[in-house]
């Protein structure tokens, strides 16, 4: 690494990444191995937290180690200790270092303030700040973030990187894991790429393109992620269609999609595109509007009602709405048919664990077995396992909100054939999306939303991403349903 630089990680599940960083924090032991830093030699076979700590290798993870019900300062003490005055905590000096550091890392904010208070780019920068609160001039140590923006929004994730940025130009050197390719090179210096375990290739002073860093992580899989959609499914047989839809940020919207069409909804946060999908399973009762689904009248009165029917959701937050992370992959999969399943009051659990073997198969999933811990694997594979339980339904209607967020590239281009498979099959697709290259490379047909009605409609191939990007961003003033009547 080249001092005052930000140096990406980059690889996908199962390279070495993480592995790496582990062993860099102490935490795994390495079989050999020798670190330099900053000129000095430090054997990895006899390296512990307290050898990284020495070696100046300072860590910030996915999981930041904050305590929300605390202050800020409270959270910076217990990384340094309390300082003393006579029989007691000097409160006061303690505020008053915190309040230079959070200056110093351009955080305007209270030392008093309870860290769950904070937005979450600002609560990672926090945990940046307090992983370096033992530096000064004489003493630069090595930053390492793991997935730092995994759990962020996009603009979090923007206001992040960029302050990470800045501590680069400051002279501040940094060491980044992440899985979010457009980011990297948005905020990298050099670039070293894990394929198996090995160092495929290092990039180094200049911004290579996503092509690029994707060929060399796996290959030919740059063809998996390009545009694949067709404007030819407007002529086929309409499979549902809503009418005036009301209901939370959503204001009135009118749609038909298409057997066998990709249908991509974006927008910006707050602008309903997870709202709809909701309203569509049942999760939701929409205030107002109508729905046809093949023909018919569809109004699900709950989730029960909409699968019933045909329709799956694979929801955005996978660990909180999609998942059991203490039961095994076979349970995890079965949830999804134990109606279908249950005989005589029991679950048959060699049918079960049979059916998840066939499926974990046929997506590949990447796991020791069907009686293996969800919580186990990797997020592109927990993700290909919520798919498959979803698919083994046949469903009619697919609705997926944010299909690949938190997964590497590999899973991502594995994710994109299940979902054009299914497609190909007949299954209608409905795609709501933050990321703008999913919506271009994934959709025959994307709604941009604005505020809860749709702003524009885009057809595939007729823009590029950032085209896209520049409807999404552009504020339309769009006049609600009950206006329009009234005029």
């Amino acid at each position: 690494m080249r001092p005052g630089t930000v140096h990406a990680l980059l690889g996908g599940n199962g390279s070495g990444k993480s592995t790496t960083i582990k062993i860099l924090a102490g935490v795994y032991s390495a079989d050999q191995g020798e670190l330099e830093v900053l000129g000095r030699r430090f054997d990895l076979q006899s390296y512990s937290p307290a050898t990284a700590q020495e070696a100046g290798l300072r860590f910030v993870h996915q999981d930041l180690g904050l305590f929300d019900e605390l202050s800020i300062e409270e959270n910076f003490a217990l990384g340094s200790g309390y300082p003393r005055r006579g029989g007691g905590i000097d409160w006061r000096g303690l505020r008053r270092h915190v309040a230079e550091l959070l200056a110093e890392y351009e955080l305007a904010i209270d030392p008093q303030m309870p860290v769950g208070r904070l937005r979450p780019s600002d609560q990672t920068m926090v945990a940046i700040a307090r992983a370096l609160q033992d530096q000064s001039g004489g003493s630069r140590r090595v930053l390492v973030l793991d997935e730092p923006t995994a759990r962020l929004a996009a603009h979090e994730s923007e206001l992040l990187l960029e302050r990470v940025r800045r501590r680069a130009e400051l002279g501040q050197t940094v060491i980044i894991v992440s899985h979010r390719l457009r980011e990297v090179i948005a905020v990298a210096d050099d670039f070293t790429v894990y394929r198996d375990g090995r160092v495929a290739g290092t990039i180094e002073g200049r911004t290579p393109s996503e092509d690029e860093l994707i060929e060399v992580m796996a290959g030919g899989l740059v063809k998996a992620l390009r545009p694949t959609g067709e404007a030819a499914h407007a002529e086929r047989e309409p499979v549902f269609s809503v009418s005036g839809l009301t209901g939370g940020p959503v204001r009135g919207i009118d749609f038909t999609v298409h057997r066998g069409e990709i249908l991509g909804l974006t927008g910006l946060v707050g602008s309903g595109r997870s709202s709809v999908l909701k309203i569509l399973f049942g999760e939701h009762r929409p205030a107002s509007g109508t729905m046809e689904f093949e023909g018919e009248p569809f109004a699900p009165r709950d989730i029960g009602e909409a699968m019933a029917a045909g329709v799956a959701l694979v929801p955005e937050d996978r660990g909180a709405e999609a998942a059991f992370p203490e039961l095994s992959v076979s349970e995890n999969i079965a949830v999804a048919t134990y109606k279908e399943n249950w005989t005589g009051g029991v679950m048959p659990r060699g049918r079960e664990r049979r059916t998840a073997t066939g499926l974990i198969e046929s997506f590949g999933v990447k796991v020791a077995g069907p009686d293996a811990l969800f919580s186990s694997m990797s997020g592109g594979n927990q993700q290909k396992v919520v798919l498959s339980r979803w698919m083994q339904r046949a469903p009619k209607l697919l609705l997926l909100d944010e299909p690949t967020q938190g997964v590497d590239v590999m899973s991502r281009a594995d994710i994109y054939d299940i979902i054009r498979r299914a497609a190909a099959e007949g299954c209608t697709v409905i795609v709501a999306s933050s990321d703008l290259s999913e919506i271009h490379a994934l959709c025959d047909r994307a709604l941009v939303l604005s505020r809860g009605r749709i702003s524009d409609e885009v057809i595939a191939g007729d823009l590029d991403v950032d085209e896209l990007t520049s409807l999404v961003l552009r504020e339309k003033t769009i006049p609600d349903a009950t206006t329009e009547a009234q005029q």
